[in-house]
């Protein structure tokens, strides 16, 4: 294991780790890649957080082989599916943090009740039909809720970020997680108003070239 190898296998074990403490995960449920030289690393199946090790980090290539002695994420596929057909995506997210989860249970899209939905590319955040985890079935749902956007719920499941970087797939899970609580609070006041696709348009417009972080909440 080179330099360049053991700092991405550290930084997904981080990540992995950091979905813990921000409260997005629990247990053994999350999983997070990283593209690396012509594939990915992926944390493995079944393993605590609290118990991984850079040396348990999955290698894979596109083409789903991985060391037969390792394996992966039940959610791999996904994971492949996202990097192989996303070519600006750098890692992936996934987890089920509670309101993400709630909403995906109910199989609701997220509107634009904030605008802070423009940081996942566009006036909603779609739920994609429910399909059984791990599946090749999933993996297509998923791509397609993706279109245009960096974040997805899954029917019945959880949520998927897709950024540039692990930093940027974790901020965006965690301004998902936001948005998603905001909102179950919003319904529970009254019937929260939706902001226009024109108005969240010309938001993503503005939000380009702020690297990391969209524009603070105000």
């Amino acid at each position: 294991m080179d330099t360049d190898e053991r700092i991405a296998r550290d930084s997904v074990v981080a990540a992995a780790r950091d979905l813990d403490v921000q409260g997005l995960n629990r247990g053994t449920s999350g999983n997070v890649s990283v593209r690396f030289r012509d594939g990915l690393l992926i944390t493995p199946s079944g393993l605590p957080t609290a118990r991984m090790r850079p040396e348990d980090i999955v290698p894979m290539g596109l083409d789903g082989t991985h060391p037969p002695d390792q394996k992966p994420s039940s959610e791999w596929r996904f994971h492949r599916d996202i990097l192989a057909h996303r070519p600006e995506i750098g890692a992936v997210v996934h987890a089920h943090p509670v309101y993400c989860t709630a909403f995906a249970m109910c199989g609701r899209d997220i509107p634009a009740v904030h605008y802070m939905i423009a940081a996942f590319g566009g006036p909603t955040v779609r739920c994609a039909p429910y399909a059984a985890y791990g599946t090749a079935e999933l993996s297509e749902l998923a791509l397609a809720a993706l279109v245009d956007r960096n974040v997805c719920l899954l029917a019945n499941h959880g949520m998927i970020a897709a950024g540039a970087s692990l930093e940027k797939a974790l901020w965006l899970a965690v301004e998902l997680e936001t948005l998603c609580h905001q909102y179950a609070v919003a319904l529970q006041v009254g019937a929260p108003v939706i902001l226009s696709d024109h108005e969240i348009h010309a938001t993503v417009k503005r939000f380009r070239g702020y690297g990391l972080n969209a524009p603070a909440r105000a």
